[in-house]
């Protein structure tokens, strides 16, 4: 859902998986699937053209650096992320417009009701 959302956004969506050690600093825990299962998961996902790893340090955005999105999806709970980046456009080196997609069943599907 997230993926088809975000695909009506541009024509080309690069999928981002972020390192191990950076979901462990940012949840306190490491993901349920390790990076090399994270990305084999996204490669597979419809309407993904190319999936890259993240930062490897929170805060250098050299991903959104390096690819200069005109668009950036994220997942409906990540609100922190978005002002986040919003407040750094000046390091960015371009204004990419950040939306929020819409949720899908969040109270069945959310990774930590999952993980239960």
């Amino acid at each position: 859902m997230l993926f088809r959302q975000a695909k009506k956004e541009g024509d080309y969506l690069i999928a981002v998986a972020t390192p191990d050690h950076i979901v462990q600093h940012l949840k306190g825990h490491l993901p349920k699937f390790n990076i090399a299962e994270r990305l084999a998961h996204l490669e597979e996902a419809d309407g993904v053209d190319e999936v890259v790893i993240g930062d490897k340090e929170l805060g250098t955005w050299e991903i959104v650096k390096k690819y200069q999105p005109e668009v950036i999806a994220l997942g409906y709970d990540q609100e922190a992320l978005k002002l986040n980046l919003e407040a750094n456009y000046a390091k960015l080196g371009c204004k990419p417009a950040v939306k929020v997609m819409q949720s899908y069943e969040p109270n069945q599907y959310h990774s930590s009701i999952l993980n239960k």
